[in-house]
């Protein structure tokens, strides 16, 4: 497994980047078959550092966790753990009950787009006037997987991942769903497919 251990306005040394291979690799190597890849990016934050960590594991899942300190190697130790413990959950309940899941999932591309906002404080402004088009300016474009899970796959994927929701083409149907998380704290599960007649 390749780690990539870089830095956003810190001078990662050789120490930490040997510290970091070698817990990266003890860690993702005790809990995934064959990962492929990790990354482990330290930043600033005021006056602690960040470390953030992502796993992409050979069955098409990423992993990611997030640590923060005031040392790097405190950080480090910190994402290190989270993502253990990500992993840890994911391989018992991949082991447990998806025996005959195919290795990578299969996934569909979707384009993704980065949309510019309006600034919060414009329609306060006096002066601000309404824009002549309502069509959003695309600053970005990328590329997304669109995995075929199901519903406690996709959840699994979606808390990996450490994101709000996750996209997925659902097995039991072919429909595309979604999961999301709710802030009082439960997962949201939107099924266009399964509306009820009437």
């Amino acid at each position: 497994m390749h780690i990539q251990v870089n830095g956003k306005q810190i001078d990662v040394g050789e120490a930490l980047r040997g510290h970091v291979e070698d817990r990266f690799l003890a860690a993702v190597g005790k809990y995934a078959e064959n990962p492929i890849d990790s990354t482990v990016t330290f930043s600033r934050d005021r006056h602690e550092i960040v470390c953030d960590a992502t796993a992409h594991l050979s069955t098409g899942m990423v992993a990611k966790a997030k640590g923060k300190a005031t040392d790097p190697y405190a950080a480090a130790e910190s994402a290190c753990d989270r993502l253990e413990k990500q992993l840890r959950r994911y391989k018992r309940r991949l082991k447990d009950h998806h025996k005959e899941r195919p290795s990578p999932i299969p996934a569909l591309e979707a384009a993704g787009y980065v949309l510019q906002g309006a600034a919060d404080d414009a329609h306060h402004d006096e002066d601000w006037e309404e824009p002549a088009s309502l069509d959003p300016m695309i600053i970005a474009e990328m590329r997304h997987p669109v995995q075929s899970l199901t519903v406690g796959e996709a959840v699994m994927a979606m808390e990996m991942a450490d994101e709000p929701f996750l996209l997925f083409k659902n097995n039991s149907h072919g429909g595309i769903n979604v999961v999301f998380r709710r802030p009082d704290g439960n997962i949201g599960w939107i099924d266009p497919a399964n509306l009820p007649e009437g």
